[in-house]
């Protein structure tokens, strides 16, 4: 059989935890990957059994050997409707690279995907209705869980509302999965409501499933409904671990609670769980947004102190924290602190310091890290580069041989591609012709015509004027038909500075005519053709 790729095994688990960054970043990786994960072999899908999934669960009471047409030869474990407890030493019957090495939920599934989305539960309807009498619940939750890992919670609903017609009863991993799937669904309101069904069943949920819900619940911002789940685990005695915590500092830190979320990073520090780095990245984050980018950094020298090793995420965060608070210069430390950790700098951490370089006017440092990140081999997006330029151009009226830089990184947009903002545009055309580049200015006013863009009445005053006082008194003339072409009425002070040149050459006939065609327009010019 052909095997098929399916996400990653753990990423279904961490996507739902909030990030400690300006980034998606998963809050934990250990301990949950119990909850699911499936491996490639040659021919199957395997997935942990569901004895990892909870504490309690049903068991099979007698097994027999049967054939079925879509499963193969396997064990058929047949459930009583009351379930009961699991010896440890048989949860390993369960597990489903023993029990259903040739059940084709590879092959199932890469034919529900390839189904218009109305045909797909038709068609695993008609596969399961062969299977009656051959599936049991485990076989159903397989599916069920590949499913929910490709995406397709909506189908997952609809098997799930049909269990009874199989003649099977939802057992512990049933309703961990159905947790898992409403809170992908972004429905933690749901999800509580299958955990609640769930207990009165006497099924109790593990901390892995308790703490997805948790998860989902700190990232609508419903904190409170969080705590409440958080207090559920306390009740059935199932204690939280590191992930659960930082789920919930999160989700304090996300509601603006900070102090509150800061008093339970120290509780947690007096309990016999220890903080990782995603704890401490959390609560930095927490307090870079309330602009106390400062004990932010605290944390972090407390953490490196505690043997843990900072992330690019959580220095990402500071680069944040600071350029929000006005103090982008603070970035080019945390950068050398990165570097000195032997955590290179990313994409997100140069464009974070690059954009609060250039928000808050520093636009030779931001030239600094726009050349060491494009000499990493990381490219500035168009946001970045257009935001550089103009701020390149504003300071070479200043400093006139920066012109040549920004017409660079202007040209280098260009190439990539990049759309130039009109804006962009404007300052560029500004900036040549103050440098007197005046060929150049004329150019790429032609060009931001051509564009669609339709530019301001003092960038066309401009380049008039350059070019007239060049001597070019054609193309300033072309500037003018540009504008008609355009539905762009030239203002009074157009006309006026293309009749003063013409009079200049002694080109009579041209003055006329531009004085006919403003009074045409309805602009009356305060030059007249000389006689």
């Amino acid at each position: 059989m052909m095997s098929m790729s399916l996400p990653s095994p753990c990423s279904p688990l961490s996507e739902f935890l909030p990030s400690p960054s300006l980034s998606n970043h998963p809050v934990f990786f250990n301990n949950t990957r119990k909850l699911c994960c499936h491996k490639f072999s040659s021919l199957k899908l395997v997935f942990i059994p569901a004895a990892s999934l909870s504490t309690t669960k049903s068991y099979p009471t007698e097994t027999t050997v049967l054939h079925s047409p879509i499963f193969g030869n396997k064990e058929q474990r047949l459930y009583p409707k009351e379930g009961l407890p699991m010896k440890e030493e048989e949860q390993e019957s369960l597990d489903f690279d023993e029990k259903a090495s040739e059940f084709q939920v590879l092959d199932l599934l890469n034919a529900v995907k390839a189904l218009p989305c109305k045909e797909r539960v038709d068609h695993i309807v008609r596969v399961l209705d062969k299977e009656i009498g051959f599936l049991n619940i485990s076989d159903f939750n397989d599916v069920l869980m590949a499913l929910v890992t490709a995406n397709e919670s909506d189908l997952v609903l609809k098997l799930y509302s049909g269990l009874s017609c199989y003649s099977l009863e939802p057992n512990s991993w049933t309703f961990s999965i159905m947790v898992r799937c409403h809170c992908k669904k972004k429905d933690p309101g749901e999800a509580k409501r299958v955990l609640d069904q769930m207990m009165q069943k006497g099924f109790n949920p593990n901390v892995a499933t308790l703490t997805i819900l948790i998860n989902s619940f700190c990232k609508m911002g419903q904190l409170q409904n969080a705590l409440q789940v958080f207090e559920v685990m306390d009740r059935i005695g199932c204690k939280p671990n590191i992930q659960t915590y930082n789920c919930l500092l999160k989700g304090m830190c996300y509601v603006g609670r900070i102090e509150e979320a800061f008093e339970l990073m120290e509780d947690i520090k007096k309990t016999t769980v220890e903080p990782d780095i995603y704890t401490y990245t959390a609560m930095m984050d927490g307090f870079c947004k309330v602009g106390r980018s400062d004990e932010a950094m605290e944390l972090l020298n407390e953490a490196m102190e505690m043997g843990l090793a900072p992330n690019a995420v959580t220095f990402n965060t500071l680069l944040d924290g600071y350029a929000k608070e006005g103090r982008p210069l603070k970035g080019f430390g945390v950068l050398k602190l990165m570097k000195q950790r032997k955590c290179m700098p990313d994409y997100i951490s140069y464009s974070t310091l690059l954009h609060g370089l250039l928000l808050w006017g520093k636009v030779l440092a931001g030239l600094r890290i726009f050349n060491e990140m494009e000499g990493s081999g990381l490219e500035a997006d168009e946001r970045l580069m257009n935001s550089l330029v103009r701020g390149l151009c504003r300071k070479s009226i200043k400093e006139n041989d920066l012109v040549e830089v920004a017409y660079e990184v202007f040209e280098k947009m260009k190439k990539r591609g990049f759309v130039v903002e009109q804006s962009t545009y404007a300052s560029v055309i500004q900036a040549l012709w103050v440098a007197k580049k005046v060929d150049d200015a004329f150019i790429n006013l032609h060009q931001m015509v051509r564009l669609g863009y339709i530019p301001r009445l003092i960038t066309i005053n401009n380049v008039i004027r350059a070019l007239c006082v060049g001597g070019k008194v054609d193309e300033a003339f072309y500037v003018l038909v540009l504008m008609y072409e355009n539905s762009k009425i030239p203002s009074r002070m157009s006309y006026d500075l293309l009749i003063h040149e013409l009079n200049r050459q002694e080109r009579t006939l041209g003055a006329c005519n531009v004085y006919g065609a403003a009074l045409v327009r309805g602009v009356v010019p305060h030059k007249k053709p000389r006689r």
